[in-house]
């Protein structure tokens, strides 16, 4: 029996510091997303046009997708992504936590770390964030986004892809190419940021549940910059 309550006890003293962890980790994600996106609607050479960001159905932001280790291939990153309540038509809903890996981008714009701005143009786009996971540019049709903020909305690109792409690396922003890349839900991260399970469908589909205050910046940002303000 003593052997049990010290083996939970160093159960214990070992989760809690690795749950702290992840949550300031998410908090993290959060903060840059909010900054990546502010920065990509208002660069000086031409952002994301914010009409394109007003018509998306759902926007997704991962900070910092890294380069893997040599031997190992690929690229990864974990983010945010929220969508539209009401079909598309209500306020942005509460938050679900993503994983984003493999593919090749980052490599055209350079550099080792690459963040990632995705945007949803369809109402099928959100139901691909609701599976284990899906293959961009294999499962769901995604382009690189066109810049510039009197870019028309009626490019080929805008008129085919279920998502338009974007990225920053060394302070340059540029569409990009996300295909093969695979999209996750992060389980873990949103057991952290909502105190429970909770599954991407609740939050995305059906918009249940409360902003989590970790998540305030970013949500604030995401309805200023797709309001146009």
């Amino acid at each position: 029996m003593r052997k049990t309550f010290l083996a939970l006890v160093l159960l214990l003293a070992l989760g809690l510091p690795l749950q702290a962890q992840l949550e300031d980790k998410v908090a993290d994600r959060f903060y840059e997303s909010a900054t990546i996106l502010d920065e990509l609607v208002n660069a000086p050479d031409g952002g994301m046009p914010t009409e394109l960001l007003r018509r998306a159905e759902c926007v997704a932001v991962i900070p910092a997708v890294k380069k893997a280790a040599i031997g190992i291939g690929g690229n990864y990153g974990r983010g945010v992504v929220s969508c539209k309540k009401d079909a598309g038509k209500g306020p942005w809903g509460p938050p679900s936590m993503i994983s984003l890996s493999g593919g090749s981008f980052g490599i055209q714009l350079g550099g080792q770390s690459t963040d990632v701005v995705m945007l949803f143009m369809t109402p099928d786009s959100i139901k691909h964030l609701l599976k284990d996971k899906v293959t961009l540019g294999g499962d769901v049709s995604a382009a690189a986004g066109p810049k510039g903020r009197e870019a028309s909305a009626q490019t080929n690109a805008t008129m085919r892809a279920e998502i338009l792409t974007y990225a920053r690396s060394r302070g340059l922003f540029a569409g990009i190419s996300l295909k093969g890349a695979i999209l996750k839900p992060d389980g873990d991260a949103n057991k952290s940021l909502y105190g429970r399970p909770v599954e991407a469908k609740e939050l995305l589909l059906e918009g249940k549940g409360t902003i989590p205050a970790p998540a305030q910046k970013f949500m604030d940002t995401l309805a200023r910059t797709s309001s146009g303000s």
